[in-house]
């Protein structure tokens, strides 16, 4: 690329994002003036990010008035213009950009309902992976189990939260029948977002469990992570948490770490 093109693309992102008027004198059609094409691209690229961003959280969508995510969506788009042409990275800073943004204030689970749905659109998006091999895992000394690091399925996340957002994402699901109260009571959900062939699963998790796949996810073997979930919940079960997630394809694969420090 010159870097007469990186200029004058550079010139037009400015002309789009921040109202910078130094283009227009790249714009030669007479017929409207160089402002007037500019703001009808402009309205045209809002518009199309902003479906986007309802297409990825239709559920943060639903919670707030229309004028309020039209609004959020300027904002956000303002500061965190996309990157590249894939679309399916663009929201992703969009639950953290909640949790700062001042008209949100209000709704203090709002960026953690983001944070699940932004979960979900991962795990739609991530790769296939096989089932773990029973007979590798059979294979392995019983000397070295507690060195065990396990990999977790490439779709897999995990959430917790403050707010009962499982309860929340399911009462604004299009199909959705019964009573739709939520009660901010409820009090905290961790979950893990995981995808079984071509359905995403928002699973809930004990204490102990969710303790333990963090720190699976983190890398640690299997020693250490089986303290850090009795740490957090001391009737923590490991043998059925490994059937579980192995039944259920949560765990994919593993190394064999000798001579690791938790």
């Amino acid at each position: 690329m010159t870097p007469m093109l990186r200029e004058l693309q550079r010139e037009f992102a400015d002309g789009i994002w921040n109202d910078v008027p130094a283009v227009h004198a790249h714009i030669c059609d007479g017929t409207f003036p160089a402002a007037r094409h500019l703001q009808i691209y402009r309205h045209n690229t809002f518009a199309n990010l902003t479906d986007a961003l309802i297409a990825d959280y239709p559920v943060v969508h639903r919670l707030v008035a229309e004028g309020f995510f039209a609004y959020a969506a300027d904002s956000y788009i303002r500061r965190h213009p996309p990157r590249s042409g894939n679309l399916h990275d663009f929201g992703g800073n969009f639950a953290g950009f909640l949790a700062a943004f001042p008209a949100a204030q209000t709704l203090p689970y709002l960026p953690d309902v983001a944070r699940l749905e932004w979960a979900w659109q991962e795990a739609y998006h991530a790769a296939e992976a096989q089932p773990l091999s029973l007979d590798a895992l059979a294979a392995v000394a019983p000397e070295h189990y507690g060195s065990l690091v396990f990999r977790l399925h490439p779709s897999a996340r995990l959430l917790a939260s403050d707010y009962p957002v499982l309860r929340i994402w399911q009462v604004n699901q299009p199909d959705f029948e019964g009573d739709p109260a939520v009660d901010l009571a409820e009090g905290a959900a961790r979950l893990l977002v995981v995808r079984h062939g071509l359905d995403v699963e928002i699973e809930p998790l004990s204490v102990g469990e969710y303790a333990w796949l963090a720190a699976l996810a983190a890398g640690r073997p299997l020693a250490a992570a089986t303290e850090a979930a009795l740490a957090a919940a001391a009737d923590f079960d490991v043998a059925q948490a490994m059937q579980r997630h192995v039944r259920s394809v949560t765990l994919t694969g593993f190394d064999v770490m000798n001579d690791i420090t938790p």
